[in-house]
């Protein structure tokens, strides 16, 4: 199955790679999918309190 999701690489901190894990455990989520559920929770949040999102449009594309 195709997918429209970009690779890429995420520095982290031991300890913070830790707590990631140990909440994506405790909800039978990868590490993956856990982090892109947080991601995902707090840009609905910024949105409903500062209205919506919107990413630059790259040169050429306008």
């Amino acid at each position: 199955m195709a997918t429209n999701k970009r690779v890429f690489t995420l520095r982290l901190e031991d300890e913070v790679f830790d707590k990631i894990g140990a909440l994506s455990t405790a909800q039978h989520r990868s590490m993956t999918n856990y982090i892109e559920y947080v991601l995902l929770k707090h840009i609905r949040e910024v949105e409903q309190a500062e209205g919506e999102i919107r990413p630059p449009v790259p040169k050429g594309h306008d």
